[in-house]
C-alpha cells in the first residue's frame, strides 16, 4: 500500500470539492470536553462532506483541518458524512465559521 498516493488522492478529492462547491452549509457542534467543533459542508452527491473542520478546545487551542492539511497529531478531517437530521450538529452562518476559521 502506498499512503503517500493514498494521501495525495485524499487530499485532491477535497481540494476539487471544495474548489468547486456552489453550496456550502456551516455547522457547530459542542463536545463533551467542552470544545467547540466548526465544519463547513459542500454537497457530494446525496451526501455532506465536510471540507474545513476547526476544533476550539476547551483550552483554547484552535485546530484547523482541509485538503491542505488533512491530519496532525491533535487530529484530522472527518472522513464521514455529516448528516444535519441526525448528527447533533447547530447550522450557524458562513460568517460564524469563517471567523473561527480565520482567528
Amino acid at each position: 500500500m502506498d499512503l503517500a498516493r493514498i494521501a495525495a488522492e485524499t487530499a485532491a478529492y477535497y481540494r476539487a470539492l471544495d474548489e468547486s462547491a456552489t453550496v456550502r452549509l456551516h455547522f457547530r457542534h459542542a463536545d463533551e470536553e467542552g470544545g467547540l467543533w466548526f465544519v463547513e459542508a459542500v454537497p457530494d452527491g446525496d451526501e455532506l462532506i465536510v471540507v474545513k473542520q476547526a476544533e476550539l478546545t476547551a483550552t483554547g487551542s484552535l485546530h484547523r483541518y482541509s485538503w491542505a492539511h488533512l491530519e496532525d497529531r491533535h487530529g484530522g478531517l472527518t472522513d464521514q458524512a455529516v448528516e444535519p437530521g441526525v448528527d447533533p450538529l447547530e447550522a450557524i452562518t458562513a460568517e460564524e465559521f469563517g471567523r473561527v476559521w480565520t482567528r
